[in-house]
């Protein structure tokens, strides 16, 4: 079965849970780009420090910064059986680089790239229904997680409310902003015969279950 894997999907189609639930599953380390950042922002390494310096200037940190910072990470021994990435790559040339990389670590190649799709209305529904509390930040939904009495949080009795970034003003941009951006990685990765695409509009376990169908058949 497939263990160089890249995950893709929009925000709102529960990549992050199907990742976590594969890595588990197939033993390989759920490597997100995110959290490769924080770490090395927090450990203050010298990539971490160059980093810094774009972010605090409100820049994107450029390729060559973040490509050196996932390879470091899949240097690493628990990734000798393979590697789940999530939120890398996210551009063709960052694919390409990623090819090199692996070539050059003597990985091998990416070997499937589940894509979760999802109907904008559903993503829109899951990412406008959101709700935060304001004393500890737990998360509700008001429609597949809602809190025992509205508008209160269950765990501290805090008013929950809508962060700006879960509006649909804003959920739609997002969307529409990860299309643009995701439509080169996707036709990449479907030139190359890897990309598998995965209904994300049905239950978490469901979609846990084609994925796992499309890799065993890789």
């Amino acid at each position: 079965m497939a263990k160089q894997i890249v995950m893709l999907g929009p925000p709102g189609a529960g990549k992050g849970t199907q990742a976590k639930m594969l890595s588990e599953k197939l033993s390989v380390p759920h490597v997100s780009s995110g959290y490769i950042f924080r770490e090395n922002l927090r450990e203050q390494t010298e990539l971490g420090k160059h980093a810094d310096v774009y972010i605090n200037r409100g820049e994107l940190v450029p390729d060559d910064v973040t490509i050196a910072m996932i390879r470091e990470r899949i240097s690493r021994p628990d990734c000798d059986e393979g590697v789940l990435l999530d939120g890398f790559p996210r551009t063709a040339p960052q694919a390409e680089a990623l090819d090199e990389m692996l070539s050059d670590l003597n990985k091998g190649q990416v070997d499937a790239v589940p894509c979760i799709t999802v109907p904008d209305e559903v993503l829109i529904e899951r990412l406008t229904g959101r709700r935060t509390c304001r004393a500890q930040g737990h998360v509700f939904h008001i429609a597949f997680n809602p809190p025992k009495e509205a508008g209160k949080c269950d765990y501290d009795g805090s008013e929950l409310y809508q962060r700006e970034d879960d509006t649909v003003e804003t959920v739609t941009n997002r969307i529409r902003v990860y299309l643009k951006q995701t439509q080169p990685l996707i036709d990449y990765y479907q030139q190359r015969g890897v990309l598998l695409e995965v209904a994300g509009d049905q239950s978490i376990d469901a979609v846990f279950d084609e994925i796992m169908s499309a890799l065993s058949g890789v």
